[in-house]
Order: structure tokens, then C-alpha cells, then sequence
């Protein structure tokens, strides 16, 4: 209606029943009342988090997880509501969970939850009944039980279902694995590292979302974004205890000094940088300083070698998947660890580590290896790939 024209009362509530919820008569949206009522509520709840206040925490509903949570040290913690669906007096609310550690994490993890609410009668204040990982998103620590946690130098090891003396060996390992890595990797990263010890490699699977069939003859992994250490949200160690107690102890050591290799070269890894590269390189640092020799070390490969089956390319990342047969995946580690060793030794570590940055920096995998090796290396892929045949026959035949 334009100008000032009067338009009858009728009119307008008639006007007004037309428009379809929750858009008012001046056409401005109005806000759900039952999710701002959850979000209010979680607000609490966070506060309760923060503030280690556990009779604030049950007075937002079920409070069992409160003590499973309430030694780790938290920096921030908070949620922010994504959807609710409600029938009636109950509810599910799609939650976005953002925590950080302190002291460790330079950004917040951020986790997926479910969480199902209900009220007494229409007026009652919302509760939590229940709070449980996404679909599809994998569990927090917490959610497998209370969380022990053991502080080293340069660690932080959260478990569940582990001994204090056990988490304080994770600790011990972590701590000798910062400066072996610091001395190897010239950039710039944090030098500290959270390890998250399971009770089992079904917890381990719980954490990271997947099958436990897809880790069984894994020791450990690391998870976090790739690609610019602003956006990354905090790395984190997990360790599959039942393939890790099976190592001796410098396969223990190397292995935490691998996966804080992934920590430290994070920010430099990208979707550009193939896995031969990145595991290759981490597999070098975990070795370098050791007296363990190539025979040693890449066992699966040298067999291969020895009986003359010398293989023609490099590692593709197919042949690092976690479901590929274990001696395959075998030599795919050994081969991009001699490929990384290779070029420490012939062109220096200091070429190593800038190989590595160069090939990071490119937006994606095409001409990306082709282009670092032309300008680091000053060789191309053929080369290289020849050179690296060669060198396995020197050192595995």
C-alpha cells in the first residue's frame, strides 16, 4: 500500500493471517523461542564447564558427563545450536560444540552433537536428557569414560581407561619426541603436542569416527586440518594401545616422534603435497638420529629388492590406505622414508625441509612436485624417481 493510505483494522489482520509463521506483519523474521531457549540453557551449561561448578552444571540436566570432563584443562567452551526439532514438551537439538585446551590449542576443536531436551508442562524450563556425538562425527574422550590427564614438558596426554603410570610413558616419549623434531624441521610451530590414549582400538575408532577394522595394525594417528596454521583447529596424537604395546622400544619412540612431525609440519601441508612426502618425511625424522639402518627399517621393501622386484614409482596415496594389505602398506612408509632419506643425504637437510615447504604451497597436486623439484632440486620427476630406484638397490639389494 503506498503513501499514507489508510487501510481498515480488518484489513490488516486479515493481512496478517495470509503471512505464513514466523515472519511478522512488518516482515521482519521473529526468532524461534524454543532454540534461543536451549541456547540460553547451554550457555549455562558451558559457564558450568568453565567454571569447574558441577551443582550448576546437573541443574542444566543430566550431569553424568561432568565428571568425566572435569580434569581436563579448558580454556574455552561453548555451544551454539544449529537446529531444534520439537514435539511437544521434548526435543533434539543439532549442537555445534567449540572447545579449546589450554596452553595447548591455538584454535578450537570443533565437535558435532546430538543432544535430546525435554520440560515439564508448556511453561517449564528446557533440560538435557541426553548429549551424544553427531551422526557421523566421532567421539570425544569423555564420552568414553573419565578422563585421566598427565602433564609432561612439552605434552599434554589425555586417557581413559589407562593408568596414571602408563599415560606418564606417553608423556615421557612425547617430550623426547619436541626437540627431535624441532631439530629436524626449521619452521615455526608450537613445540608442544596432546596425545589421546584410548582404553582400546575400538576407542580409538570411536574418536576418530570409523570401523575399528580400519586401524588394528595402526599405531597412532594424527588429526587436524591441513593448509594454514590460522584456520587449523588444534592437532591431536591418537594412540591405538593395542598395536602400540606390540613395539618395542625405539619403534615406541619413533612412531610419537612421527606423528609430531604431522604437529609440526601442519601448516605446510597441503592438498598439494603427496603422502610419500608427508609420511616419507615423518618417518625420516622418527629415524634420523637413531643407528637403525635401511635393511632394519624397511624390511618388507628390501625383501622385494633383494629378490629383484624393484619397483618402478614412487608410493601413489592409494598405496597408504589404511584397508591396503599390511605388507603393502609397509612398503609404502619404507619407500617414501628412503625417498626423504635420499634427499638428505645427497642434497642436504636444509633442501629437505625446503622441498617440502615448496611443495605445500601450490593450491593443488598437478605440477606441484614437478615445479618444488625443478626449483629446490634442480632435477625432475624421472630423475628423481631413477635416482631413487638406484639408491634402493645401494641400500636394500
Amino acid at each position: 500500500m503506498a503513501g499514507r493510505r489508510r487501510v481498515p483494522g480488518t484489513w490488516v489482520v486479515a493481512l496478517c493471517l495470509l503471512l505464513v509463521a514466523p515472519v511478522a506483519c512488518g516482515g521482519t523474521a521473529t526468532a524461534d523461542p524454543v532454540r534461543a531457549q536451549v541456547q540460553q540453557l547451554l550457555d549455562r551449561r558451558a559457564a558450568a564447564v568453565l567454571g569447574h561448578d558441577r551443582a550448576a552444571y546437573a541443574r542444566t540436566g543430566a550431569g553424568t558427563g561432568f565428571g568425566n570432563l572435569s580434569a581436563i584443562p579448558l580454556a574455552d567452551w561453548s555451544y551454539r545450536v544449529t537446529d531444534v526439532d520439537r514435539s511437544g514438551d521434548t526435543a533434539t537439538a543439532d549442537v555445534e560444540l567449540r572447545y579449546r585446551l589450554d596452553g595447548y590449542d591455538r584454535g578450537a576443536v570443533t565437535a558435532g552433537r546430538t543432544l535430546a531436551l525435554s520440560r515439564d508442562g508448556s511453561d517449564g524450563p528446557w533440560s538435557v536428557d541426553s548429549d551424544r556425538p553427531a551422526k557421523e562425527s566421532g567421539q570425544q574422550p569423555w564420552d568414553q569414560g573419565a578422563v585421566r590427564v598427565v602433564r609432561g614438558t612439552h605434552s599434554l596426554v589425555l586417557g581413559v581407561g589407562q593408568s596414571t603410570g602408563a599415560l606418564r610413558g606417553f608423556a615421557a616419549l612425547a617430550d623426547r619426541a619436541v626437540p627431535a623434531v624441532s631439530a629436524a624441521w626449521d619452521g615455526d610451530w608450537a613445540r608442544r603436542v596432546v596425545v589421546l590414549v584410548p582404553r582400546s582400538v575400538e576407542g580409538m575408532a570411536g574418536l576418530l569416527g570409523s570401523p575399528a577394522s580400519s586401524y588394528r595394525g595402526i599405531a597412532a594417528v594424527t588429526t587436524g586440518e591441513t593448509g594454514g596454521r590460522e584456520h587449523a583447529p588444534a592437532d591431536r596424537i591418537i594412540v591405538n594401545p593395542d598395536a602400540y604395546g606390540l613395539l618395542g622400544d625405539l619403534g615406541k619412540q619413533v612412531v610419537l616422534t612421527h606423528e609430531t612431525t604431522h604437529v609440526a609440519t601442519r601448516a605446510d601441508t597441503t592438498a598439494a603435497t603427496p603422502l610419500w612426502l608427508s609420511e616419507g618425511y615423518a618417518d625420516w625424522v622418527g629415524y634420523r638420529g637413531s643407528d637403525r639402518d635401511p635393511d632394519e627399517a624397511a624390511p618388507e621393501l628390501g625383501g622385494e629388492v633383494s629378490d629383484g622386484r624393484l619397483p618402478k614409482a614412487l608410493p601413489t596415496d592409494e598405496d597408504f590406505g589404511f584397508t591396503a594389505r599390511a605388507d603393502e602398506l609397509a612398503r609404502a612408509y619404507e619407500g617414501g622414508w628412503l625417498a626423504c632419506r635420499m634427499i638428505a643425504e645427497q642434497w642436504g637437510e636444509d633442501r629437505l625441509d625446503d622441498f617440502y615447504r615448496a611443495v605445500g604451497t601450490h593450491d593443488e597436486r598437478a605440477g606441484a612436485v614437478e615445479a618444488a623439484m625443478d626449483e629446490i632440486l634442480g632435477t625432475t620427476p624421472d630423475d628423481f624417481t631413477a635416482r631413487w630406484r638406484q639408491y634402493l638397490r645401494q641400500e636394500l639389494g
